[in-house]
């Protein structure tokens, strides 16, 4: 049985660990200097954290997603529990009464839609190897699974191994660029950094293919089975041992924020892989998403619905 049809055989659930954090999002024409105020050009509150923004993203482009999370019983607790309500996504979430959800600070150029992101994880970040094991069952009844490391890296490795053994398909997003145990680069199928982080565990820029395909052989010497580095507008280089290209970004529109870009991405990507989409078509669909999200302001509620990316894709490939 190939690896397509041991997918299709699983059904099409995915697993993401991860955090959520309210977003508050300040657009302005630079960040201001230590002992400096400014004037912003606009604000935003709303959902956000790596984990949940992918997990949001793959509710609405039709996935069945399970989150596995922490969250404070507090306002910006709530708001995470009515957009997994309003989106599709199975909470799997712990909520503490001794800790206050997680925030994030979010800088967004109001000319380039380029953005700085300073991250608190609150309940989140106490997510342990105990509480993975919680829920292993949810791990292990996906066909695919999906954390990064704005959590203890400790709980995304215990995961990554409960999802190997059981035969899940990993996508690892080492994001943000924190250390983790070497461990995880052989428990990872899909290993997908941005340029920034890629550059920060392969020691040189990745400014070019021939660097992004230079960086993929180094992470697949580390054990992982497929690199996908994602490279902005240029879109995303694959690059496993039979297969070396970039896929170009897809967008139909200028890009003004372009903060939940990667969990866009991921998102689509874990998406289409559930569905049992062969690598290069499961990174089309992950690049459409992202073009779309990238369109509009905030990360959770950017992401697009699977009508809107299916009729981006069909105005891509020339089919509208």
């Amino acid at each position: 049985m190939d690896k397509q049809t041991q997918t299709q055989a699983r059904g099409t659930g995915i697993a993401i660990l991860g955090i959520y954090v309210a977003d508050t999002a300040y657009l302005a024409s630079r960040m201001p200097k230590i002992g400096e105020t400014i004037s912003g050009s606009g604000f935003s509150l709303g959902p956000g954290g790596k984990g949940s923004n992918q997990a949001v993203a793959a509710g609405r482009a039709g996935a069945d997603v399970h989150f596995i999370s922490k969250i404070g019983n507090d306002p910006f607790g709530k708001m995470a529990l009515e957009i997994y309500e309003q989106t599709g996504v199975t909470a799997e979430i712990e909520v503490m009464d001794d800790m206050p959800s997680g925030a994030a600070f979010i800088f967004v150029n109001d000319e380039t839609g380029d953005n700085a992101i300073i991250v608190y994880p609150g309940a989140a970040g106490t997510i342990s190897i105990a509480d993975v094991e919680k829920h292993r069952d949810v791990i292990e009844a996906a066909n695919v699974f999906v954390t990064q490391l704005e959590q203890p890296a400790e709980a995304a490795l215990k995961a990554l191994q409960i999802a190997r053994t059981a035969g899940v398909t990993t996508v690892f997003n080492p994001a943000p660029a924190n250390p983790f145990d070497a461990a995880c680069y052989g428990l990872t199928d899909y290993f997908v950094p941005n340029e920034s982080e890629a550059a920060a565990i392969v020691g040189f820029e990745i400014e070019t293919e021939q660097d992004a395909r230079r960086a993929g052989e180094e992470f697949l010497k580390l054990g992982v089975k497929t690199a996908l580095i994602t490279l902005g507008e240029k879109g995303v280089y694959i690059h496993s041992p039979t297969l070396s290209r970039l896929i170009p970004a897809i967008s139909n529109a200028p890009a003004i924020d372009t903060s939940g870009a990667g969990d866009a991405f991921i998102g689509g990507f874990a998406t289409a892989l559930s569905e049992g989409l062969e690598v290069e078509a499961a990174v089309q669909f992950g690049c459409a998403t992202a073009g779309i999200a990238v369109t509009r302001r905030g990360t959770a509620p950017a992401m697009p619905t699977r009508d809107e990316i299916d009729a981006l894709l069909r105005i891509s490939e020339g089919r509208a």
